[in-house]
């Protein structure tokens, strides 16, 4: 089994062509008493197909359709490496990082003064993904288990050496740079 990440299939689109590399998240409603967190370093991205979610974004192609049925057969083609999570409380951070999503900035801001489910108003979670293609994609059929209201999902994968065989999205000297970038806005040190 490996860990997946349901994200809305217009974010997931945007991370595999490298239109952005951070994830901001509040949490889902199945989050556990404890709410949400990155609590998984390395996942897959599950493509969500949330009816509403191109209303949510700045940019972004989404045609709305019904989410997965029970049966139906998707892709999974990209993987995530989280190499910085941080819940920011400031909404001076979360404006800086306008340019390095797809968000709308109403989205953030409900995000950010939402509460509940052990997550406080005022704050809001921070991902800086490294993002690659898995080769060959993984193809999955859809069952009751990946449904709810949740972050993380566990999903069969039997070919480790998708992982051994993906492809960065973005450069090494380009991801340096938004890393760089990134990790200033959210007031974390890096060690050179």
């Amino acid at each position: 089994m490996s860990i997946a990440f349901k994200e809305w299939q217009v974010i997931c689109d945007a991370l595999a062509t490298a239109r952005q590399s951070i994830i901001l998240r509040k949490g889902g409603i199945h989050e556990g008493r404890d709410g949400f967190s990155f609590a998984h370093r390395s996942f897959h991205l599950f493509p969500t197909k949330f009816h509403a979610q191109a209303d949510h974004v700045r940019e972004g192609h989404f045609t709305p359709a019904n989410e997965w049925q029970v049966g139906d057969r998707f892709s999974i083609t990209h993987h995530a490496e989280a190499l910085l999570a941080v819940t920011l409380t400031d909404w001076a951070q979360v404006e800086a990082l306008q340019p390095y999503h797809i968000y709308s900035d109403d989205t953030l801001r409900e995000r950010f003064d939402w509460q509940g489910k052990g997550m406080a108003s005022g704050s809001i979670h921070l991902a800086f993904v490294r993002v690659s293609a898995l080769n060959p994609p993984l193809e999955l059929c859809y069952n009751s288990r990946f449904g709810g209201c949740r972050s993380w999902v566990e999903i069969p994968d039997d070919a480790p050496e998708r992982l051994e065989n993906a492809v960065n999205v973005l450069g090494q000297d380009v991801f340096a740079t938004l890393f760089e970038r990134i990790s200033k806005i959210a007031g974390v040190d890096l060690i050179h």
